[in-house]
């Protein structure tokens, strides 16, 4: 009976800290996807991102995307799911949905100044690599439906459907407040929480003034329906997976990950890729976690394996991709994640010696 009231705690806990720690952008990203599907043109995301879009194209417009957002993986789940129903090829939005927990810009820095630059610059390296990998291969085995309009009429009906927008200069402010919304919430500069809500507070303010002179009445209220579609699809199975991931971190003994992850073998380096899959952390946190690792005897080979593995693949985003994307579309997802994963922490333990 102590045994079950110390997993249920643990998965409460979890369920808190995450709540404390993420609902200052989890809530804006919810927002923020559902406006990317109820107002931006759809053929502008077709244009970019769409499945007759040139990979040259759409492949390196989701990677930039990714690195610009400091999110974990699963507030990139209500945006994945807004740029997909939004017209987004599987491809790009699997590069999308891997990039942006992996490598954004905060989480590369932060890698860089707590355990070094050669880390860091790994982390970002390989995970461009496999964003694309995973992501074209995926195109390739499941592809989507093309479009009756090809690449070139998008491409001249871009501007048309934009010149359209009568509100268009207040729309582009709208969406870049929106932004501004989710990075305040997401930055980890900002320690005091108190300070973080007295900022969204004053952005959300400013959002509120800009929809209002951005948006018609239809618009608005079409966005609320497109975010709240969003809350209730994901949230339920957010929590579902942090409270069990909570639970699970109460089963691993304290000196497991010293005991089993000090060289950079097969087993260990593998353990590693799994262990960020189980012990979910959010984004940035999983930094901290990597150094205590490194300082109690982690190789940097299973090291680097779980810094990879960590922001981008979850039992809580597992659990919240699967309606997107389909049970076959999520085993191959997450096979190339874990096979790639293991592999780079490999040659990466192999030349670090």
């Amino acid at each position: 009976m102590t045994f079950v009231l110390e997993l249920l705690n643990g998965g409460w806990v979890t369920i808190q800290d995450y709540l404390i720690a993420h609902l200052p952008f989890v809530i804006p990203a919810f927002f923020l996807a559902g406006a990317l599907y109820a107002l931006f043109p759809k053929d502008k995301i077709l244009r970019f991102l769409g499945p007759d879009s040139p990979k040259y194209i759409s492949y390196p417009m989701s990677i930039v995307a990714g690195l610009c957002l400091a999110v974990c993986s699963c507030t990139i789940l209500p945006l994945f799911a807004g740029i997909r129903r939004s017209g987004a090829g599987l491809g790009p939005a699997i590069v999308f949905l891997y990039t942006a927990p992996a490598t954004n810009i905060l989480a590369v820095l932060y890698t860089s100044s707590l355990i070094g630059p050669e880390v860091a610059i790994a982390r970002i390296v390989f995970s461009i690599i496999f964003a694309v990998v995973i992501g074209i291969s995926m195109a390739a085995l499941f592809p989507d439906k093309k479009s009756e309009t090809g690449t070139d009429d998008a491409l001249g009906q871009v501007f048309t459907e934009m010149g359209k927008q009568s509100t268009s200069k207040w729309l582009w402010a709208f969406f870049i407040v929106l932004l501004a919304v989710l990075l305040w919430g997401a930055s980890p500069v900002i320690k005091a929480l108190e300070v973080k809500l007295v900022g969204l507070a004053v952005l959300l303010s400013v959002l509120v003034w800009v929809s209002w002179k951005a948006l018609s009445r239809d618009e608005f209220f079409s966005w609320m329906r497109e975010t709240w579609f969003f809350v209730r699809t994901i949230v339920p199975w957010l929590l579902i997976g942090i409270f069990v991931a909570g639970m699970l971190r109460v089963v691993i003994p304290a000196d497991f990950v010293k005991q089993y992850f000090g060289s950079t073998s097969v087993t260990a380096t593998l353990g590693a890729v799994l262990f960020g899959v189980v012990a979910y952390f959010p984004t940035l946190v999983e930094v901290p976690m990597a150094r205590l690792f490194l300082d109690v005897g982690v190789g940097y080979g299973p090291l680097l394996a779980y810094l990879l593995a960590d922001p981008v693949i979850s039992l809580p985003s597992i659990l919240v991709v699967r309606p997107l994307i389909g049970n076959k579309r999520l085993v191959w997802y997450i096979a190339l994640i874990i096979i790639s994963c293991t592999a780079a922490g490999l040659i990466y333990g192999f030349f670090k010696g």
